[in-house]
């Protein structure tokens, strides 16, 4: 009897619990995305018609000439797996970490780029997924997309000028460019 008196409240609060904040919160907070705010609540999913192209929330990655590089993913054989999101996790006195990185600033040598390099076009982001490059890698890139898409490096300039994101609220972070939206208008200018 006392035992009862004991479990039965327990397992009833338990219950109770369950349903409501293991069930009913969360659908209701999916709910609530689903309607304020649809398009980030799916994944901010880019298309080209019916057909996703990307996220862009994902990098993808692009080796072409004829478009702007990402900066290095570090997932693994698998560049910008969101399955294996994860940051490289070596210091700065590492010599794998500045292997890597000589390695990734000898490509940038190799495609044409003389001036100094921007951190983030040798290193990589925290996840490995990041999207986004700063403006001044993206503008290194743009003698080589000129010659490679017979563009005016002018027009590309204004192409860039015209996706370059300021810092989230005016304030936090730095500026940036989405890779992939900067491509698609690479693509809806002369496609290659």
């Amino acid at each position: 009897m006392i035992m009862t008196q004991i479990l039965r409240p327990a397992i009833s609060l338990m219950v109770l619990f369950t349903l409501l904040l293991g069930l009913g919160y969360p659908l209701a907070i999916t709910g609530i995305a689903q309607l304020a705010f649809p398009f980030q609540a799916n994944g901010s999913l880019v298309r080209n018609g019916d057909r996703v192209i990307g996220s862009e929330l994902i990098g993808q990655t692009s080796a072409s000439d004829t478009y702007f590089w990402p900066r290095p993913s570090a997932t693994g054989d698998s560049p910008y797996n969101a399955g294996a999101s994860s940051g490289t996790n070596l210091g700065p006195t590492s010599a794998k970490l500045k292997s890597m990185v000589a390695a990734e600033v000898e490509k940038l040598r190799n495609s044409g780029i003389r001036t100094p390099v921007p951190a983030d076009a040798a290193t990589y982001s925290g996840s490995g997924l990041d999207p986004h490059i700063s403006p001044d890698y993206a503008r290194l890139q743009i003698p080589r997309i000129a010659k490679a898409r017979g563009i005016p490096e002018a027009r590309l300039n204004d192409i860039l000028g015209r996706h370059i994101e300021g810092p989230s609220l005016g304030f936090i972070g730095e500026p940036r460019v989405n890779v992939l939206l900067l491509n698609l208008a690479l693509d809806s200018e002369r496609p290659v």
